[in-house]
């Protein structure tokens, strides 16, 4: 599928090709809640970061988060002129870009279940839903985006609740 997105402002724009274009992952974590999640989570999709074409580069900036044992290695882009979180890069998987499902302007599926990790790093006014259709984890899942992805069109989708 092919992927269009922008900044709020205007001066990014981006397209990508997606194999998983499902926006079925929230992240909990202090760095995805901070920088992007107004909500208390961001939601990453995969792209092929071979078919990122870019306008507006130059307006685009890069954060790499301060951790505990020194600085993230995960390029979080993000529009210098109003801050809209664009895609994440890291170059231990160098063919793929993860743009934030914000940021995507293209209309994308509904996904069958939501994902929510990172839990233990959740805000405490964050209310996580719960029941059919949502799976939990404390920290990463035991899946990756495309092994989930491979997964929904290989089983029938769960109806939600």
């Amino acid at each position: 599928m092919k992927l269009e997105g922008s900044c709020h402002c205007g001066a990014v724009k981006f397209r990508l090709d997606s194999n998983t274009p499902m926006p079925y992952q929230r992240c909990y974590c202090s760095i995805c809640r901070k920088t992007q999640g107004g909500g208390g989570y961001a939601i990453n999709i995969m792209g092929w970061a071979d078919t990122l074409e870019v306008e507006g580069r130059e307006h685009v900036r890069v954060y790499n988060a301060q951790l505990a044992g020194g600085t993230s290695p995960v390029d979080r882009h993000f529009c210098g002129n109003c801050g809209s979180a664009l895609w994440v890069y890291h170059d231990k998987w160098p063919d793929l870009v993860h743009p934030f499902a914000s940021a995507i302007d293209t209309g994308l599926p509904v996904p069958p279940e939501s994902v929510h990790m990172m839990l233990d790093f959740k805000a405490n006014w964050v209310e996580v839903p719960s029941g059919p259709g949502h799976v939990h984890f404390s920290g990463y899942p035991d899946k990756s985006i495309e092994v989930w992805h491979d997964r929904q069109h290989s089983t029938p989708p769960k109806a939600r609740s």
